[in-house]
């Protein structure tokens, strides 16, 4: 393949050509930055921010504001309802203990008038027990009496024979008991 060699530059040419007046046209850089485009930036900014001040003050702020309305009122009841449970709540523990102190006073007195009754009880028994005791220890005095009076019918008889016996051993005379109780009585 032959190259024409004249026909190379000028296609460079043309080229070179193009892109120079698309530098030239663009100047290079942003074009938010070039004066020109200002007015147009500056009236779709002014459209904008009116599109989106409209949007939230008549759409999203009133519906914002609704939300935080609702949320603040139901806080508001849920702490009133609250409120109410917890004064309930603090008459029924008021009503619980005061039951629990009537519950306990009765206990209390029930308590006192069973130990009343019981010390009752208890006093008549021991009393009872105490007259049958009584019966039964003037019973035993008066056996002992008879016994202690039959010994000592029993120890002058005894001391009588006695005594005939150690005189007759001693003198080995032969006495009667009138004749030892006469002796008794005459040196008492």
């Amino acid at each position: 393949m032959a190259v024409d060699s004249t026909s190379q530059p000028a296609r460079t040419a043309v080229a070179h050509t193009g892109e120079s007046t698309e530098a030239a046209q663009g100047g290079g850089g942003l074009p938010q930055f070039k004066f020109e485009f200002w007015g147009g930036q500056i009236v779709w900014l002014l459209l904008i921010f009116a599109v989106l001040y409209t949007l939230l003050a008549k759409v999203f702020v009133p519906r914002l504001r609704r939300v935080l309305d609702v949320r603040a009122q139901t806080i508001a009841s849920a702490v009133e309802q609250a409120k109410a449970v917890q004064v309930e709540a603090d008459a029924q523990a008021a009503a619980a203990k005061a039951e629990i102190e009537q519950a306990r006073a009765a206990s209390r007195a029930l308590a006192a008038e069973a130990n009343a009754r019981a010390t009752a009880d208890l006093n008549k028994r021991q009393a009872a027990e105490d007259e049958r005791l009584a019966g039964e220890l003037a019973q035993a005095e008066d056996r002992i009496r008879g016994l202690r009076d039959a010994a000592m019918s029993n120890v002058s008889g005894i001391a009588v024979e006695t005594a005939q016996a150690i005189v007759e051993r001693l003198t080995g005379a032969k006495t009667t008991a009138a004749e030892i109780q006469a002796a008794g009585q005459g040196a008492a």
